[in-house]
C-alpha cells in the first residue's frame, strides 16, 4: 500500500522499533478546528505508550501548512499527507502499516475521547480478554451525556445499553480499538469496500477466526459532527451503504433471493426519503461487483452472530418496517459515520 500511494511525511517522525502499547490513528481531510481538537486529545491520551499518526487525505494546502506548523515538534505524533482521498478503508489501512503498537485505535478527525485514560483502559481490556479482538467505544453526543444515536452502529433494542458491556458483531468508526494481531488475521479492511460497512466486513472475517468483538460504555469519545459533510445519505453514501451491504451479505454465502427481503426494506426507505435512484444505483452496483468466490461461516460463527446481533434485531417483518420508516436525514453526514 505505501508503495502504491506517494506519502509525504509534514511532521514527526516514525515511531521508534521499541515496542509500545498503542497506535492512536486518525484520518483528516479539510474540518482544520476539529482535527487539531482531535489532535490534541489523541495526544493528552495517558496511562501507557502510545503514538498518534495522522493521515491528511488531500486538504487544502493552507489546512495542512497549518497542522505541521502546530505539531512540527511535537513527540510521540507522525503527520503524512497524501494528495487524494483514499477513503476510509484505504486510508486505514494505510495508517495501520505505518505504526507497531499492539493495540489500533482509531478516532474519527470529528471527535474527541472524553477523558485522559481511554486508551489506556482500551488497552487494559484486551489484556484481560485474550480473546478479544476488537472493541467498540461509546459514541456520545456533544454533550458528552447522551448517546449519539446516528453513530449506534448496534440493534436499536440495545440503545438502552449504552453504558454497559457487551459483546457484539461489530464497532463504530468514530472510536474503537483492533488488537494489532487481529488486524493482520483478518487483513484489514476490504479496500472494494471504501466507505459504509467496512468495519462489519473486517468484524465478520474477526469472528470467522475466532475472535470475540466486543463494546465498552465506559470508553467514551465524544462526536462534534460539523454541519458540512463530503457525502450525503442522499446520494453516494446511501449508494455505497446499499452496495456495500449486499457485497458483504453475497461474500459470506447469501444468495440474492435470501438478500431480497434487505433489498425490499432498501427500496421502501429510499422511496420514502427520496433517495430510490441512488438505492436503485447501489443494488445495481452491487450485481456488477458480485464475485463468484464466497466465503462459508461456520456453526460457531452462525451461532455467535445469532446470539450477539440476529435476536436483538427481531423478526425480518420488524426489520423492514424499521428499514421503510427509517427516516433519512436530509443533512449530509461525515464519511466516518456508520450506518446500515
Amino acid at each position: 500500500m505505501p508503495g502504491e500511494t506517494p506519502l509525504k511525511l509534514l511532521a514527526g517522525r516514525r515511531p521508534a522499533a521499541d515496542a509500545y502499547d498503542a497506535d492512536i490513528i486518525i484520518l483528516s481531510r479539510n474540518r482544520p478546528a476539529e482535527t487539531i481538537e482531535a489532535i490534541q486529545s489523541a495526544l493528552a491520551q495517558r496511562g501507557g505508550t502510545f503514538h498518534v499518526t495522522v493521515l491528511d487525505q488531500g486538504s487544502a494546502p493552507e489546512t495542512r501548512q497549518n497542522l505541521a506548523r502546530i505539531f512540527s515538534r511535537t513527540p510521540y505524533f507522525t503527520l503524512y499527507g497524501c494528495s487524494q482521498n483514499l477513503g476510509v478503508a484505504n486510508g486505514r489501512n494505510l495508517l495501520a502499516t505505518l505504526g507497531h503498537g499492539q493495540i489500533i485505535v482509531s478516532l474519527g478527525n470529528h471527535a474527541i475521547f472524553a477523558e485522559k485514560w481511554v486508551v489506556a483502559r482500551a488497552v487494559r481490556a484486551f489484556g484481560q480478554r485474550p480473546e478479544l479482538g476488537a472493541l467498540g467505544f461509546n459514541i456520545l453526543c456533544a454533550d458528552g451525556l447522551h448517546p449519539d444515536r446516528s453513530s449506534w452502529g448496534y440493534p436499536p433494542r440495545l440503545i438502552s445499553r449504552f453504558k454497559d458491556r457487551f459483546d457484539t458483531t461489530t464497532f463504530v468508526d468514530v472510536g474503537h480499538a483492533i488488537r494489532r494481531v487481529t488486524w493482520n488475521t483478518a487483513g484489514g479492511y476490504d479496500p472494494s469496500l471504501l466507505f459504509a460497512w467496512e468495519a462489519y466486513d473486517f468484524c465478520l472475517s474477526a469472528i470467522a477466526s475466532g475472535w470475540k468483538i466486543g463494546y465498552d460504555g465506559a470508553l467514551a469519545v465524544i462526536h462534534k459532527a460539523p454541519p458540512e459533510a463530503d457525502i450525503g445519505w442522499s446520494a453516494t453514501r446511501m449508494t455505497y451503504s446499499v452496495r456495500n451491504r449486499l457485497l458483504i451479505g453475497r461474500k459470506w454465502g447469501a444468495s440474492w433471493l435470501a438478500l431480497s427481503p434487505r433489498i425490499i426494506g432498501y427500496l421502501i426507505r429510499g422511496l420514502r426519503n427520496g433517495c430510490l435512484t441512488a438505492t436503485l444505483d447501489g443494488i445495481q452496483a452491487a450485481h456488477a461487483a458480485d464475485h463468484p468466490t464466497h466465503r462459508k461461516m461456520s456453526k460457531e460463527m452462525r451461532r455467535y452472530i445469532s446470539v450477539h446481533e440476529t435476536r436483538y434485531r427481531g423478526s425480518w417483518l420488524e426489520w423492514l418496517r424499521a428499514e421503510g420508516l427509517e427516516q433519512v436525514d436530509p443533512t449530509p453526514e461525515p464519511v466516518q459515520r456508520a450506518r446500515g
